[in-house]
């Protein structure tokens, strides 16, 4: 397995060994021992699944006061996987990395409490698995809108995304008060 941090503290990109032969492939998509020695200590909950079609984009999300660490990878397509460090103290703040995950790839990439996720389907049919480490809890929800001028995601677009209704009323960063995210310390 081969770790690779990204330029946001704890971000990181996770690429599995994976084993071929003339029957397919098998990997190891999670084994606790192997992830805590990449500093991914947290125990996962719940997992999630969804699907989307080409220009779907899913984001940017996190939950306040019930946060999540996820573990995410695709199983069918690819997409481009974003994240934004949004801790209130962080020097990072309002930084983002984004990496394409994909079924051909097998990267994964752990996003750590205290930053919006979100991603954009680039294939006709995508399947996104992702861990979680604390339970969704409806009303506890935040989000920042796709396009925030203060961000300036580089999305891989070649029209307008498709967004759900509640992601296309996301208001900017600017419009939210900073002390209503996690400081550093609250996300350890």
């Amino acid at each position: 397995m081969n770790v690779t941090a990204t330029d946001l503290p704890g971000v990181l990109i996770i690429e599995p060994d994976v084993y071929y032969d003339e029957r397919g492939f098998f990997l190891e998509s999670w084994r606790q021992p192997r992830y805590a020695d990449a500093g991914i200590t947290r125990p996962f909950v719940q997992d999630c699944h969804s699907r989307s079609r080409k220009g779907v984009l899913r984001g940017m999300h996190l939950q306040i006061l019930h946060a999540q660490a996820k573990l995410c990878r695709v199983v069918a397509g690819a997409v481009q996987d974003v994240v934004v460090d949004v801790r209130r103290d962080s020097p990072c703040f309002g930084r983002w990395v984004a990496v394409e995950l994909s079924a051909e790839n097998f990267r994964q990439i752990y996003v750590p409490r205290g930053f919006l996720h979100g991603y954009l389907a680039l294939t006709d049919h995508v399947e996104f698995l992702y861990k979680c480490d604390n339970l969704y809890t409806p009303g506890d929800e935040c989000g920042v809108c796709w396009n925030d001028p203060t961000i300036s995601i580089a999305w891989r677009l070649g029209a307008d995304p498709i967004l759900s209704a509640k992601d296309a009323a996301l208001p900017s960063l600017a419009d939210l008060p900073r002390d209503r995210f996690p400081s550093v310390a609250e996300t350890k």
